[in-house]
């Protein structure tokens, strides 16, 4: 990773965004104006629904046909009557092999072998394909480039979390979010919090003023290692790289924006806004492949002076923990389902349904996982769009914030991230080697 990339990356978005033909008929206002939070009162709840309601026969293509990718397509399938997966795209010819007897196997669902697609350029054929909605779930590098092209194809979309790696990326999804929603197109993205009913109840009385006025706010996501790929003498430096994905920067962003984003996501929408800058620190200790750190710890700054002290680790064997806490001037929150007191003692908890067992998950009547495509198909049936392409997009460029300050050791400025032209990746695909660094950042100076 080229640290000094992240140093000279200084108020030149214009300059980009004018080269690059990103900024569109939407234009640069636009997206800086956007940048201006509206209220929490404002934030539009979606029905919640235990299905979607029936409607004309709405086909779905999945872009990225990994465990996710997959995963999705099923909660799709679970949404409601008369709804298909009927097309896969991935750039690799096992993953769409994999996803389509999986979907046999479970949904009883035999996708056309003339709808499956491979290669780089497979998502275009999918596009195409006479389908209504688009799931993407690749790896996040490529989610701008094939955002952008479902919105230009005037297709619904639902997007995996985080949806770009860096401050280009996230910029190029701002501007598509805008052209969805003047397209009235529905797009929800995969922060399943935002559709889970414990959190919503729990949000709904933050928003009404239970625990007063914000002070400060905590998030953890520490957990052990994920998985990894070794390569193969068959693989290419590229192949090698996307089936690795979640162990380089460029592909997923590092695990600050690719798994902490639940809970940046999760502080941003009961602040109701960005944070203004961010100090933090990381290191890696453990990880065996790629060029990203195993544990973060940043703190972001909210106007007017809110903290927010975000941690989070991928390493075996140590103390994990996964939650939030917000503390408020009357109170605290939780955010999944228990208000206090400012004393410790439980003020409100929210009452789980008395059938199902284990985790709160599974404790409630409607899996936020299915909900999330629910309200998608809800929301393109009764002509009533949702759309969260552009409330991810904060959220995504939140963690890239925090990771650029932990890489450098610099505090770094939202308006620096809505100026700064980092681009992370090739600017082109081949089968071959990959043109980039591949060092891990480290932060200031050796003592001399």
């Amino acid at each position: 990773m080229d640290i000094k990339a992240f140093e000279n990356s200084r108020r030149k978005f214009l300059r980009q965004a004018a080269a690059a033909g990103i900024v569109a008929s939407v234009g640069t206002a636009a997206i800086l104006t956007s940048c201006k939070q509206k209220k929490k009162s404002n934030y539009a709840f979606p029905p919640m629904l235990p299905q979607a309601p029936d409607g004309p026969l709405l086909k779905a293509g999945v872009v990225g046909c990994g465990y996710r990718g997959t995963g999705a397509a099923i909660n799709f399938l679970n949404a409601g009557p008369n709804v298909q997966v009927t097309a896969l795209a991935d750039i690799f010819a096992d993953k769409v092999e994999d996803c389509k007897q999986q979907l046999k196997k479970k949904k009883g669902v035999d996708i056309s072998p003339d709808l499956c697609f491979t290669g780089i350029d497979a998502y275009e054929k999918l596009i195409n394909s006479g389908i209504d909605v688009v799931i993407l779930a690749t790896p996040p590098h490529f989610r701008p480039q094939h955002f952008e092209a479902c919105i230009q194809a005037r297709k619904h979309v639902f997007m995996e979390k985080p949806i770009a790696v860096d401050p280009v990326g996230v910029r190029s999804v701002m501007v598509s979010a805008k052209k969805s929603e003047a397209l009235g197109l529905s797009v929800v993205t995969g922060t399943i919090k935002r559709h889970q009913q414990d959190y919503i109840e729990t949000y709904k009385r933050v928003a009404d003023g239970v625990i007063g006025d914000i002070v400060s706010a905590n998030s953890y996501y520490n957990v052990g290692k994920l998985w990894h790929r070794n390569p193969r003498a068959e693989w290419s430096e590229l192949e090698y790289m996307v089936r690795d994905w979640v162990n380089w920067c460029w592909l997923s962003g590092d695990h600050i924006v690719e798994q902490h984003v639940h809970n940046l996501d999760t502080i941003n929408w009961h602040i109701g806004k960005h944070p203004e800058k961010a100090i933090g620190f990381g290191g890696r200790h453990r990880r065996v492949t790629g060029d990203q750190y195993d544990m973060f710890s940043v703190d972001f700054v909210y106007e007017p002076n809110i903290h927010y002290h975000s941690m989070c680790r991928q390493i075996n064997d140590c103390s994990n923990k996964v939650g939030d806490l917000i503390v408020g001037t009357h109170g605290s929150t939780n955010c999944e389902n228990t208000i206090y007191e400012l004393n410790g003692a439980v003020k409100w908890t929210f009452d789980y349904p008395k059938t199902g067992n284990g985790s709160n998950i599974s404790r409630l009547n409607t899996n936020p996982f299915d909900q999330e495509h629910i309200n998608l198909v809800t929301a393109i049936r009764t002509a009533k769009p949702i759309n969260e392409a552009y409330q991810i997009a904060e959220s995504t460029l939140t963690g890239i914030m925090g990771r650029i300050s932990a890489y450098t050791g610099k505090e770094t400025t939202w308006e620096e991230m809505m100026n700064s032209d980092l681009y992370l990746g090739p600017k082109t695909y081949v089968m071959g080697p990959v043109d980039i660094l591949k060092e891990v950042p480290k932060q200031g100076s050796a003592p001399k």
